[in-house]
C-alpha cells in the first residue's frame, strides 16, 4: 500500500501524469473499502430474488410407437359386363369358374363326412391300368352293420391293390380288413386328430379350386392380350375386371370353406 502511494507521489502534476493518477487513486479506493458481510448481501434490495417454484406433478413422457401399418386394400373394380362382351366370352369365363366352385363342393360332400357312409366310399377314385374309376365300378359295396362296410371285389378282384391305395390316400381314416376277394373297413370313430385331418383335406381341396380359377383367369388374359385390335386401356381394363371376377369366386370358395371347416372342427 505504502509503495503505492510512493508512486503517486513520484507522478508529478502534468495532464497524462493526474490523469493516471486519478485512476490509480480510485483502484486503491476501491481496494481499501471494507467487504460487506455475506449476510448483508442476501438482503440487498439489489439482488434479485429467487422465484418461487410452484408445486407440480412431475410428467412422464413416453416414446410413441409405430404406427401400426395399414392394410393396403386392392382398388375396387368394376366389373362392366357390356364392355367385356364386346372383347371375352363372359359366360364362358364364369361357367368354368364356377365349375372349379362347383366340384370343390361336391369334393366336400364326398370326402369329408366326420361318419365314413357308402356313399362317400362308392366315389373315390381308383386309377387301374391308368384309367380312372370310382370305387362302385370295381366293387358291390354294402354296410354290414353301423359299424362295418363290405366291399365285394369278386367281379374285379385284380382291382383291390389299386383300390386300398385309393382309400388310403382317400383321407378318411379308413383301415380295411382284406379277406380274399373282400374289404371289411370298420367306420372310425371320430377323434379330435380325425376332424383336425378332415380341416386339412378341406384347405387342400379349396386350394386346388383356387389354382383352377386362376388357370381359368390366366387363360382369358392370354386369349385377350393376342387381340390387336383393342387399345392399350380397354386391354388393361378388360384385365383387371378379368382379375376381379376370379377374385369374387375364389372369396366365395373360401368362405365355404371356412363354413365346412367350422363343421368338421366342431366350432359354431
Amino acid at each position: 500500500m505504502f509503495a503505492s502511494r510512493t508512486v503517486l507521489l513520484s507522478l508529478g502534476k502534468n495532464a497524462q501524469c493526474l490523469s493516471l493518477r486519478n485512476r490509480i487513486a480510485e483502484v486503491l479506493q476501491r481496494a481499501m473499502a471494507p467487504k460487506r458481510p455475506l449476510a448483508s448481501l442476501a438482503n440487498s434490495q439489489f439482488l434479485l430474488k429467487r422465484p418461487a417454484t410452484p408445486n407440480c406433478s412431475p410428467i412422464r413422457c413416453y416414446a410413441k410407437g409405430k404406427d401400426k401399418k395399414k392394410e393396403k386394400g386392392k382398388t375396387k373394380v368394376t366389373v362392366n359386363e357390356n364392355q367385356l362382351a364386346e372383347v371375352i366370352n363372359v359366360g364362358s369365363l364364369k361357367s368354368l369358374m364356377e365349375k372349379a366352385l362347383l366340384q370343390m363342393e361336391e369334393d366336400f360332400v364326398k370326402h369329408l363326412s366326420l361318419r365314413s357312409t357308402t356313399g362317400a366310399i362308392e366315389s373315390v377314385p381308383v386309377n387301374l391300368d391308368g384309367n380312372e374309376h370310382t370305387m362302385q365300378e370295381l366293387a358291390q359295396i354294402v354296410r354290414k352293420n353301423p359299424k362295418t362296410i363290405v366291399m365285394n371285389f369278386a367281379t374285379f378282384p385284380q382291382a383291390i391293390p389299386a383300390a386300398l391305395k385309393a382309400l388310403s390316400k382317400s383321407g378318411m381314416n379308413l383301415n380295411p380288413q382284406q379277406d380274399g376277394t373282400t374289404l371289411f373297413i370298420p367306420v372310425p370313430k371320430v377323434t379330435k386328430e380325425h376332424r383336425e385331418q378332415l380341416a386339412k383335406n378341406a384347405k387342400q381341396l379349396f386350394v386346388k379350386c383356387k389354382d383352377s380359377v386362376r388357370d381359368v383367369q390366366l387363360k382369358f388374359i392370354k386369349q385377350l392380350k393376342k387381340q390387336d385390335r383393342i387399345s392399350e386401356d380397354l386391354a388393361r381394363s378388360v384385365e383387371q375386371q378379368i382379375i376381379a371376377i376370379a377374385d369374387q369366386f375364389i372369396a366365395n370358395a373360401e368362405a365355404t370353406l371356412n363354413k365346412k371347416q367350422a363343421e368338421l372342427l366342431g366350432e359354431k
